[in-house]
């Protein structure tokens, strides 16, 4: 009988480790393999030797339930960028060294764009020594900008909690009869997907956000004080969501302070609604302030999307299924089907060659002329993904989750 490796790579989700609790129960479910064990904190796992037995930890429903609501990552996460076999082919050989070792059938890498570039390279050494273990990625993001999946898990419950955030500050700023405005910056540094997901918030009592900007066309400072200007005239109370990533005509940040880079050459970006801020008290003095979620939307357990958990769950579970089939180097994906019956999915999977390194921008069709807000072609794709929610489990008042197995905050 063979083993199989699973890890967790990049920034967490509410949703991470449902994929983790469907590849850990497919495996339990099948003859195919003996034991599946999970490496800790990403590939580096494997450098170090950190790994368990998945198979045990697991054992039972009970506690795969609750993996599948917690939040973050089980096996804890790194950021590790896999350099080429041509830079450094010694990688490479100790990692296969490792597979031979423990007897390794398939790995599953649960990750995002830098995870499957991660796999990618992976399946193509394995491809070109003859190995036969077979590399599959499974999809994780909240920010959604995988190519080749109609979205992507963690999204769903992270566009819940921006949308549910945005509808209580709606309530919140609603109260005093003065002139405010509120400026919420959301993730996303190239993709908008989280920040459409505000508009999801408005309901009969309120139409906020009232102005919506996504990195996917320029920003205009000039406009942005006009449409706060007229927004404020009719609504009084302004809420406006950007998008971290925000950027001018000529490419550049709209940010309170100079961006930074990550060993991935990615920008890591803070300040632009603190920026809108400043820039709004200075130009049309009116009071203002500025929110920033930031990580709070990516590891709202507490108020997942049920759509989004078990679709994370199944496509960990198809993964396996696929390894079994002789299948490598693709990442298991779903599509949405355009059924009577509203919305519906179907599973299947692309190569990963066509999925890393590439990043899929809400489309044009998505935000409106004027560039301030999004269409209600935008708002159809996004309101099925964020339904549904699980019951979570409460202790002393709190959601009782699975501890981070690779914390140095819990004892074994």
């Amino acid at each position: 009988m063979k083993n199989c490796f699973v890890a967790q790579s990049g920034g967490p989700t509410a949703a991470i480790n449902s994929s983790l609790a469907g590849v850990i129960s497919a495996v339990q479910k099948t003859e195919h393999f003996d034991r599946i064990y999970g490496l800790l904190n990403g590939i580096t796992g494997l450098f170090e030797n950190r790994f368990i037995d998945l198979s045990e930890h697991f054992a039972t429903e009970r506690s795969l339930e609750q993996l599948k609501t917690t939040p973050a990552m089980f096996l804890g996460s790194c950021r590790f960028q896999l350099p080429s076999v041509e830079e450094d082919s010694a990688v490479y050989e100790k990692i296969f060294a490792f597979f031979k070792e423990h007897d390794v059938a398939a790995f599953f890498y649960i990750g995002g764009n830098d995870s499957m570039d991660t796999a990618m390279k992976l399946s193509a050494y394995a491809k070109r020594i003859g190995s036969q273990v077979k590399i599959i990625g499974v999809p994780k993001t909240i920010d959604n900008d995988l190519v080749h999946i109609d979205h992507t898990p963690g999204f769903g419950s992270a566009a819940k909690y921006v949308a549910a955030s945005m509808l209580e500050m709606a309530y919140d700023t609603s109260i005093y009869k003065l002139n405010s405005v509120t400026i919420v910056e959301v993730m996303g540094r190239d993709a908008g997907w989280l920040t459409a997901a505000t508009a999801l918030a408005r309901t009969e009592f309120s139409d906020a956000p009232h102005l919506i900007y996504l990195p996917e066309v320029p920003f205009d400072t000039e406009q942005f004080l006009e449409d706060v200007r007229e927004k404020v005239i009719q609504y009084n109370n302004v809420l406006v969501a950007v998008s971290e990533g925000i950027r001018d005509a000529q490419g550049n940040y709209i940010s309170a302070t100079e961006a930074t880079v990550d060993q991935f050459g990615h920008s890591q970006l803070s300040g632009a609604g603190k920026t809108l801020e400043r820039l709004v008290a200075r130009e049309l003095g009116i009071k203002v302030r500025s929110v920033e979620i930031n990580i709070l939307q990516r590891c709202g357990g507490h108020f997942a999307s049920r759509t989004d958990l078990e679709e994370a769950f199944r496509l960990g579970a198809n993964a396996v299924a696929y390894a079994q089939e002789g299948i490598s180097g693709m990442m298991s994906t779903l599509t949405r089907e355009n059924g009577a019956e509203g919305y519906q999915v179907s599973y299947g999977y692309a190569d990963l060659n066509e999925i890393a390194n590439r990043v899929k921008s809400v489309p044009l069709s998505f935000i409106n002329e004027a560039h301030n807000d999004v269409t209600d072609e935008a708002i159809k794709y996004l309101k099925p993904l964020i339904q549904g929610e699980y019951e979570t489990r409460y202790q002393n008042g709190l959601p009782c989750y699975t501890p981070i197995y690779c914390s140095s905050n819990i004892s074994r």
